[in-house]
Formats: structure tokens, sequence, C-alpha cells
């Protein structure tokens, strides 16, 4: 009896270790922990106001690089947010899908305004100059270049797919290359808003 009883507290500890790690798994990558927190100045093009990430603080922010020339995986995320914003209904009003040009020459603010509003009116472009654009991709580690027109080549941007999500307090919790996943990416975000 002794035997068993000494091994009880050992039991205990196990089952508790396991119970901590058999959560709900996420739809996304969980990167808790291992991004920094959102952090950035920049203007959205929807009002010309400058804005940072305090502006978003309370919200869950969700985090996209793009341009407004993209002939389709941009608008195909764009379009996927925002049925994701549907799908959540009165909850999306403490949601902000923020849409950051990589392409701030063609895309000002006139530009982005408009474009960003034809999806959903929680989604915010924003652009800056280059070098806030360099601060805020560099920090998410988000690769773009623009290859300008010439006589030997068309104007090209090519940039990275990564969505991000933060929670209400700025922390960076999940990443997704491919938003084609809406139902779970609406799941993902309720328990982000919860």
């Amino acid at each position: 009896m002794k035997g068993t009883l000494g091994r009880l507290p050992a039991l205990l500890l196990c089952l508790l270790l396991l119970s901590c790690g058999s959560g709900k798994p996420w739809h996304m990558t969980d990167i808790t922990g291992a991004m920094p927190k959102l952090q950035f100045k920049m203007e959205r093009a929807n009002d010309h106001a400058i804005v940072s990430a305090d502006s978003y603080r309370g919200k869950v922010v969700i985090l996209y690089f793009g341009y407004t020339h993209c002939p389709d995986v941009c608008p195909t995320t764009l379009a996927n947010l925002s049925e994701v914003l549907k799908r959540l209904d009165t909850r999306a009003y403490d949601v902000a899908v923020l849409f950051v040009s990589v392409d701030p020459d063609r895309d000002t603010p006139d530009v982005l305004g408009p474009y960003v509003r034809n999806f959903a009116r929680e989604i915010d472009g924003l652009t800056g100059p280059p070098n806030g654009l360099m601060a805020l991709t560099r920090r998410y580690r988000v690769l773009y270049s623009v290859t300008k027109d010439s006589p030997a080549h068309p104007y090209e941007v090519m940039h990275s797919n990564s969505v991000f999500f933060f929670d209400r307090s700025g922390r960076a919790r999940l990443v997704t290359t491919s938003t084609d996943d809406i139902a779970g990416i609406t799941d993902d975000v309720k328990r982000l808003l919860d």
C-alpha cells in the first residue's frame, strides 16, 4: 500500500501535465511567443489619419500585406477575410483587418481607401513611407519586392502571403498562408475574441 501511495503524487502530476496540453487545437498555426507584439505607425487610407497599434488595442487584429493591383491572391484573401467578418456578425465590430500596401507609390490613400472599402468596412488600408513599411515587414519577416517599369521589364510586385492574427492586447497569436478555410479561421477568431 505504501508503494502505491508514494506513486500517487507522480501519477497526478503526469495527468495534470497531460491535461494542460490537451486544449482544442487551432486551425491556423499558433505563434504565441514567437513573434513580437503589434507595433507600427502608418497612414490609414480610409480617413488619412496617422494610426498606430494603440489605435486598435482592444480589438482582434488581422494583419495582411499586399497591393491593390494584385491580380489574384490579394483580392481572394481579402474576400475570404470579408466572409469571416460576415460570419462573425456583430462580433466583427471587435475585429480590425489591416491591409498594408507593399506598393505605396501606386497605392496612394486615394487608391487604397476605396479598394479596401469594397471588401468590408472593418478593413483599413495602411500606407506609409518606405522606411515605415520596411520596419513593419522586417518586424514580421514578410518579404516583398517592387520592380519598377523599365524597357526590359514590366512593373512587378512580389510578396509573401502570410496573414497574422493578434489578440486584443496586441500579442501575435496565429498565422496562416491560406485563407481558404473560412470556417476554421472564423472559429479561431471567435476564440481570440473570447
